[in-house]
């Protein structure tokens, strides 16, 4: 369900540089402004994504996960019925789950305007439009959770502003109309949890828009298709774990009481208790039984909206994200054992600092 800036005028993409002035906008403005350049994709024979225009000569921006290993797809523009076929593939980022598309539009198409992705932070408003369960042009708004780097090559926004299935490959707007995401995925089923790309890592394929066609682009990324279509259900027994544990800064915990702490390392400690015994049954199911326990207890407190801990609260929607990231429940599983031993450490050393006992050793 998965991130300018110098474009080349040439091929007409969208350009941060715009006439109008940059000011605040209302949501009615930027979906009035937008919603042109907002359009359904129809990708084989049932998968529905959402994509924007960057370029008024035919240029579209997608998810990769939308349209990977299809030779088929199809791209209805605002207020046109009639879908217009996808001629070729102007480019692919499968590490950050981006392609574009070129279309032979019947008129000349206004692009969105991009902004600057790495100007964003949490708490700033954002808006989505997309097509969620094949509503077309919905919009939903929100505000930048947090600002998420992964690794050195990926950094995403979480943010409040819900994504449903169809959403994906949809424009993430700032207060500006400018678009600064592309959103992206629900990290976990059934929780408000929704990422959406930085729009800065479009830049590399904007400058160098390539011809790609169809039959190769499928044939490129079938494995791709069929590897999201699996879902995590490989051969868990045969993965290789790689533990990677934070070193918090004691700074973590600021904000938090010790009855917060001393709350978080018992609630820890529990979900240990009950995951392990799961995890060591050596089975599929127990590996996600164990994740799945282990996630419940990140989420109770990834997705508080208490002001206090709110390290805490970044630590384990860290741990959520990277795990989310990985594609053996097994993996996922010491992702979040990762997350909780960085937490219980810091924990520790808190309170040798501050001589105060912990529930657990």
């Amino acid at each position: 369900m998965r991130r300018l800036l110098l474009v080349v005028g040439l091929i007409g993409c969208a350009s941060t540089t715009a006439n109008s002035p940059h000011r605040p906008k209302t949501a009615r403005e930027i979906v009035d402004t937008s919603s042109p350049a907002v359009v359904e994709i129809e990708a084989g024979d049932n998968r529905v994504g959402t994509g924007f225009v960057v370029s008024n000569t035919g240029l579209i921006a997608t998810n990769l996960h939308v349209i990977e290993g299809e030779t088929t797809i199809k791209v209805k523009l605002f207020k046109e019925t009639t879908p217009i076929p996808v001629m070729s593939i102007a480019g692919v980022d499968p590490t950050h789950d981006l392609a574009l598309m070129w279309i032979n539009p019947p008129h000349r198409l206004t692009p969105v305007r991009l902004g600057d992705s790495s100007q964003m932070s949490a708490g700033d408003k954002v808006y989505a439009i997309g097509n969620p369960l094949d509503l077309a042009y919905s919009v939903s708004d929100g505000l930048v959770s947090q600002v998420r780097q992964l690794s050195a090559e990926l950094t995403i926004l979480q943010i409040s502003a819900p994504i449903s299935e169809g959403s994906s490959g949809g424009p993430l707007f700032n207060q500006y109309g400018e678009v600064i995401g592309v959103t992206t995925a629900i990290v976990t089923d059934g929780q408000n949890i929704n990422l959406a790309m930085p729009s800065n890592y479009l830049g590399p394929m904007l400058r160098k828009p390539q011809q790609i066609a169809l039959a190769d682009f499928a044939r490129d990324t079938a494995a791709l298709a069929k590897q999201h279509g699996e879902s995590s259900s490989g051969d868990d027994d045969n993965v290789e774990i790689v533990r990677d544990v934070p070193n918090h800064s004691i700074n973590v915990l600021d904000g938090c009481s010790a009855h917060d702490i001393q709350d978080i390392v018992t609630s820890i400690a529990e979900a240990i208790e009950i995951g392990a015994p799961l995890y060591n049954q050596k089975t599929k199911k127990g590996y996600e039984a164990c994740y799945r326990v282990y996630e419940g207890t990140a989420l109770r407190y990834a997705n508080t909206t208490d002001a206090a801990c709110k390290g805490v609260r970044a630590a384990f929607g860290d741990g959520l994200l990277r795990a989310n990231s990985l594609e053996s429940y097994k993996e996922k599983a010491w992702a979040m054992r990762d997350a909780f031993d960085g937490l219980i450490d810091v924990a520790k050393r808190w309170a040798d600092v501050n001589h105060a006992t912990l529930p657990v050793d």
